[in-house]
């Protein structure tokens, strides 16, 4: 599986992202959700099994978030004690990884495959990264975005469908205003990422579209 590693790691990333279309809410929360970031965690692990001390500090952060579902499952701490540290963990893990992938794709020489594909996944990973800086961010400080519910047939989506739509949103610089910041704290992480999203494009972006221009001109 190693040579398709980046490959694996994108495509369990789109996962988190769209399955959702295709199972009702309350599944995909309660069942495939998890599952979904178990598998990206153990793909971040086979994406980064030449870095020893990096996939032994995933399987550090996998081996936490499977001994605080056990506890939770068995109602030996709560629920909100729980989803802290699980989210905690899920932050982690994708500051580490984007990191690592925009590491190598700068220190990348040719452009090939791989790169674009890491490129693709660092720039998804950023908005991950986002998804649960807003959550941890709404858990602590309730109400700290405002969500607009217009008519009488919108639907209210849960907490992790609103973040994680609001951290695309504002990574792409759309802005579509039906959620939007209100608490200090708010406005600084939506701050945050929109300007991540920016230099991830300016800079990363525009490195690997240099390198293949180059590559090109030299065969």
């Amino acid at each position: 599986m190693f040579p398709y590693r980046f490959e694996i790691f994108l495509f369990s990333l789109l996962s988190i992202l769209f399955v959702s279309l295709l199972v009702p809410t309350i599944f995909f929360e309660d069942v495939l959700f998890p599952i979904l970031l178990q598998i990206n965690i153990l793909s971040g692990i086979l994406l980064m099994s030449k870095k020893k001390k990096i996939m032994y500090f995933f399987l550090f952060l996998l081996s936490i978030r499977l001994v605080f579902y056990v506890l939770d499952f068995f109602k030996i701490i709560g629920e909100q004690e729980s989803s802290s540290i699980r989210t905690g963990v899920f932050f982690m893990f994708y500051l580490v990884v984007t990191y690592e992938i925009i590491q190598q794709v700068w220190q990348s020489t040719t452009v090939n495959k791989n790169v674009i594909i890491g490129l693709i996944s660092g720039y998804v990973s950023l908005g991950l990264i986002g998804f649960f800086l807003c959550l941890s961010i709404e858990m602590i400080y309730p109400n700290s975005f405002h969500i607009s519910q217009i008519g009488d047939n919108s639907f209210k989506y849960s907490i992790l469908d609103n973040m994680m739509y609001f951290s695309y949103v504002t990574l792409l610089t759309i802005g579509y205003g039906d959620i939007y910041p209100i608490s200090r704290i708010a406005h600084k992480a939506s701050l945050l990422i929109g300007l991540a999203g920016q230099l991830y494009l300016v800079i990363i972006t525009s490195i690997v579209v240099g390198k293949y221009i180059n590559q090109s001109i030299k065969k």
